[in-house]
């Protein structure tokens, strides 16, 4: 199924961008007429019918809507370091919203080398991977913040920390991991979290976690982490 995205709805008019409404008219050659299916990124999945085949803003009129679409028993928020290789962490949030997550923190730690995100390209990735997951929620992303203000700050639900340093007691991520309305998970930078911030996260409740014997890179430790909460809850 191909899913178009756009924010821009108004009655039953939907406006789509430039890049929505070239792939649209010139890469699939839609036209009058053509029927489409496209998301507003807020739960809500349509059928369209085009009315203006325009390349740099198509239009197409609702003909039927589906609330709540694929929505999940869970919400995920997922706080990870950025990396000095952004690569790599584009790969992680695509693979991310593509598993499933709600909300997206960077995670500034003492280790982390690389402390700023291109948060346009950013949100562009998260809703290529929502159109081609077939999902109708846009993940949240969230401005970068200090490791020491986000556990601080964050009161609800199951919060877990996951490391590698053996010297504090860990349980398997799997045995942590529950059914449960609110989960967050926080995921270190190359070097992983400093002892003063396990500790830290410990006094504020998170509880610490192994992801497996392996000695994961960041992105990867993030999305085994999702796929954890993913086979938890279904």
């Amino acid at each position: 199924m191909q899913v178009f995205y756009t924010n821009n709805i108004s009655g039953d008019i939907a406006v789509f961008n430039e890049e929505e409404s070239l792939h649209g008219v010139k890469v699939l050659r839609l036209c009058k007429g053509s029927r489409l299916t496209f998301t507003d990124g807020k739960g809500n999945m349509y059928q369209g019918e085009v009315i203006t085949d325009n390349s740099r803003k198509m239009e197409a009129r609702i003909i039927s809507s589906e609330s709540k679409y694929g929505l999940r028993d869970y919400y995920l928020h997922m706080a990870v370091s950025p990396l000095k290789n952004r690569d790599r962490y584009e790969w992680f949030v695509e693979k991310a919203v593509e598993m499933g997550i709600d909300e997206l923190t960077p995670l500034i730690c003492d280790h982390t080398e690389k402390q700023t995100i291109r948060e346009e390209r950013i949100n562009r990735i998260m809703i290529s991977a929502m159109k081609q997951s077939v999902k109708a929620y846009l993940p949240r992303l969230n401005k970068s913040v200090r490791f020491s203000q986000f556990v601080n700050d964050t009161s609800e639900g199951l919060k877990l920390i996951a490391h590698c340093n053996s010297s504090y007691n860990r349980v398997p991520v799997t045995a942590a991991l529950q059914p449960a309305k609110m989960m967050t998970i926080v995921i270190g930078p190359e070097g992983d979290f400093s002892e003063a911030e396990i500790e830290l996260a410990v006094e504020n409740g998170f509880r610490a976690v192994s992801l497996g014997e392996s000695r994961l890179r960041t992105e990867t430790a993030g999305l085994v982490a999702c796929c954890s909460a993913y086979l938890a809850n279904i």
